[in-house]
């Protein structure tokens, strides 16, 4: 097949996911298409960070990190630990730490 051909077309259509699932999924990956956004999951790679830390790592004002954080927490891709008077954030779990690292990958290629 050369460069200028189309696949055939796929037959069974059985192999993709719901419409519901397929809309959630795209609600989903928009969340990672904020810059700031991203700067977050990454200063969270590999630490625990409170908001202070992190604004002062990522030079952004502390509203502006905690409004991050809320959308980040209320997709599920950090979550919160209080230790004492502080509340330390990190990923929400390995699959978020897999996105970011094989998004990376990705992009070395």
């Amino acid at each position: 097949m050369s460069i200028f051909q189309s696949p055939e077309p796929a037959t069974n259509h059985s192999v993709l996911p719901s419409e519901k699932i397929l809309l959630e999924l795209a609600e989903f990956y928009k969340v990672f298409g904020d810059y700031s956004r991203i700067r977050i999951l990454f200063a969270l790679l590999d630490c625990e960070l409170s908001v202070n830390e992190l604004a002062e790592t990522l030079e952004m004002s502390q509203s502006a990190v905690s409004h991050q954080l809320r959308i980040l927490r209320q997709n599920k891709l950090v979550k919160i630990r209080k230790s004492g008077r502080n509340s330390l954030y990190s990923l929400g779990d390995d699959h978020v730490y897999k996105i970011l690292t094989q998004g990376l990958e990705h992009l070395s290629h």
